[in-house]
């Protein structure tokens, strides 16, 4: 940790990096887009205030959890943010550093998401092979939703109106606002360790345990196989449009078509890359197609998908890229490693 980095790239001029305790798990920014947070193996929060982002010495740290925290999300209101914890804690974290316990159960929170429109608002969170869906306070549980196996992870789609859930032998579908509890079942035999949905609510893809991933077109129920990578992927993320699912898994981007028919029979564009190092962390820009790549060696790149035009973003870095992230307004863009390296950069003028 005390070792002294040669950091290069668009991060020098605009933005500040910061070494911590632990591996970053996860990194988000809040709906109004004013704060940026960091969460850590050691249980611990990170935020940066937008108006501090080039003075790390600035960000304040916020001991939420009792062990890892492992997952995190925007909170339903503009200013905050939720995380889950191996501690079985759902938590609140709003924008004067007060912690609220939403919850406590048995079993690690291992994955939380948000949906808000100018009606609704919830919070979902997956602990063991439970899925709870809570109202925009937290603070009450809607519903449970029973899984046959544990969940690897959970996503609304573009309305609110369902969410899936991915677990060993496919995934679940359900509607949040349906008296009925009966999910639509989307099998295939395997585990299933990760998912995305299509912006357009088109399709729900997952990753596999077995270096493949495997998706739905939700208005027919056909089957979207998409193989050959070297490893497990465990980044997705969408285009903005819905045009492209790119995904970390190999040792270049792998980015595949949704248009034109595809991705069934086309094969995926391959991006530039940090020079044969894997590639572990993907983010789509919320409005551009740009994508924010990190990789293995701490390499941090944007790519313009149309020109494959590369702006680096962090060269030298310490540690494998754990979390990569816009704001919603994609005027900042943050990271973390695997050693605890956190960095956010100003966009705004980039």
């Amino acid at each position: 940790m005390s070792q002294t980095l040669t950091i290069r790239g668009l991060i020098e001029k605009r933005g500040a990096t910061r070494t911590v305790e632990g591996q970053i798990t996860a990194c988000a920014a809040s709906r109004d887009n004013q704060r940026f947070a960091f969460t850590t193996g050691e249980g611990d929060v990170i935020v940066a205030h937008r108006a501090d982002l080039g003075n790390s010495a600035a960000w304040s740290t916020h001991a939420v959890h009792d062990g890892p925290t492992l997952c995190l999300t925007p909170d339903t209101d503009p200013h905050g943010f939720l995380t889950g914890g191996d501690d079985g804690r759902i938590c609140r974290l709003d924008m004067h550093g007060e912690i609220e316990e939403l919850g406590k159960g048995r079993r690690w929170v291992e994955h939380i998401a948000t949906y808000v429109d100018g009606k609704t608002a919830l919070i979902a969170a997956a602990s063991g092979k439970q899925v709870e869906l809570r109202d925009a306070t937290g603070r009450s549980v809607l519903k449970t939703f029973e899984h046959p196996s544990s969940v690897t992870g959970i996503a609304f789609d573009n309305k609110g109106k369902r969410i899936a859930a991915s677990h060993y032998n496919g995934a679940s579908l359900w509607y949040t606002q349906s008296k009925s509890d009966n999910p639509r079942q989307l099998e295939w035999k395997g585990s299933h360790i990760g998912i995305a949905m299509h912006p357009q609510g088109e399709a729900l893809i997952t990753a596999m345990q077995d270096n493949d991933l495997h998706g739905w077109r939700l208005s027919d129920g056909h089957n979207i196989r998409m193989s050959g990578y070297p490893t497990k992927v465990r980044s997705m993320s969408f285009s903005a449009n819905g045009k492209w699912l790119a995904t970390s898994g190999a040792d270049v981007v792998v980015m595949w078509p949704f248009f034109g028919g595809g991705p069934m029979g086309k094969p995926p564009q391959e991006l530039p890359s940090a020079g044969g190092a894997p590639c572990t962390q993907v983010a789509f820009h919320p409005q551009q197609e740009v994508l924010a790549a990190g990789f293995a060696d701490g390499t941090v790149l944007m790519i313009e998908t149309t020109t494959q035009r590369v702006l680096p973003v962090l060269l030298g870095g310490n540690g494998s890229i754990s979390a990569l992230a816009y704001s919603p307004d994609g005027c900042m863009l943050g990271f973390g490693t695997e050693e605890g390296l956190i960095g956010l950069v100003d966009l705004a003028a980039a």
